[in-house]
């Protein structure tokens, strides 16, 4: 009995697994595409010839996203609107889910509930295009902050998390005298720091592709996001390369050019993930499910 047990269980893993690699690969191939295309020569990406990898390692197209474009600039200000936007929301909903975790707090269930509403309905895009002008907000960093400041979602898996965390601790430490700021700073957080990461990187991932925002409250040139300038870059590919010298204009190929473009505001924050990978699973874990 056990040997039958144990090989369905083998044949489980094994289906398992290769059906996460199969979504994996989906997942990635397009990726590994569009990174191909950013370094291949025009010739290989003009006869559509590029699969997987590159053919040719061509650096044109990155020398001129880094040179002639404003790839920089809206770079600084997609890191700007990222690290403020993320540390200010972090901050609000801990603040926020801390007390909401306490059955005891009053006005808890229409807090709560004026959440809930919140995540379920939306006030329309006019009514906010008016709310961020009277409050003097267009064309600011804000007006890519605020809209976004505390997710729902976020606040509920933040309050979830500290709901599992036993009374007892908390209940030591009000003994000692201690306040509910100086137990949430000295005591919940530095335990809480799975939930933490998990959230900033969610943050974080939602201000760096912010686009809809920038687009309807900003139309200053210098305050543009990187995803702003990735949507008027792709758009405007062909007049863009029209305007240069026919030296640069003739070494690469449109599509190159967007590839390398997509794959120039990707890779910043691409690069984040790996530091915070090991408390993503844990947090989310320990977040959605009450201890």
């Amino acid at each position: 009995m056990n040997s039958i047990r144990n090989r369905s269980d083998r044949w489980f893993d094994a289906v398992n697994n290769a059906l996460i690699v199969v979504v994996g690969l989906i997942c990635l191939l397009p990726f590994l595409h569009v990174l191909a295309k950013s370094f291949s020569d025009q010739a290989s990406v003009m006869g559509n010839k590029i699969t997987f990898y590159p053919i040719g390692m061509h650096l044109e197209a990155f020398r001129f996203v880094f040179a002639h474009t404003r790839f920089f600039e809206a770079l600084q200000v997609t890191l700007l609107v990222t690290i403020i936007g993320t540390a200010l929301s972090l901050t609000i909903t801990i603040l926020a889910a801390y007390p909401l975790s306490k059955p005891e707090f009053k006005g808890r269930k229409p807090i709560l509930l004026l959440y809930v509403f919140s995540m379920l309905f939306y006030g329309g895009i006019i009514p906010g295009y008016i709310l961020m002008k009277e409050l003097g907000l267009l064309n600011t960093i804000w007006a890519m902050i605020v809209p976004l400041l505390v997710v729902p979602f976020n606040l509920f898996v933040c309050k979830t998390f500290f709901e599992g965390i036993p009374e007892s601790i908390e209940e030591s430490a009000k003994i000692d005298g201690a306040t509910n700021l100086r137990i949430l700073r000295s005591i919940v957080l530095p335990i809480s720091l799975p939930v933490i990461a998990t959230l900033g990187i969610f943050y974080a991932v939602g201000y760096w592709n912010n686009y809809f925002h920038p687009l309807i409250y900003i139309s200053s040139v210098d305050l543009k996001p990187l995803q702003l300038f990735l949507y008027e870059t792709i758009a405007n590919t062909e007049e863009l390369l029209q305007e240069q010298p026919d030296t640069v204009r003739l070494s690469m190929a449109p599509e190159g050019f967007r590839a390398a473009t997509v794959i120039s505001s990707i890779v910043p924050i691409l690069l984040v993930y790996p530091f915070l990978q090991r408390y993503f699973v844990t947090g989310m874990t320990l977040g959605s499910v009450k201890g």
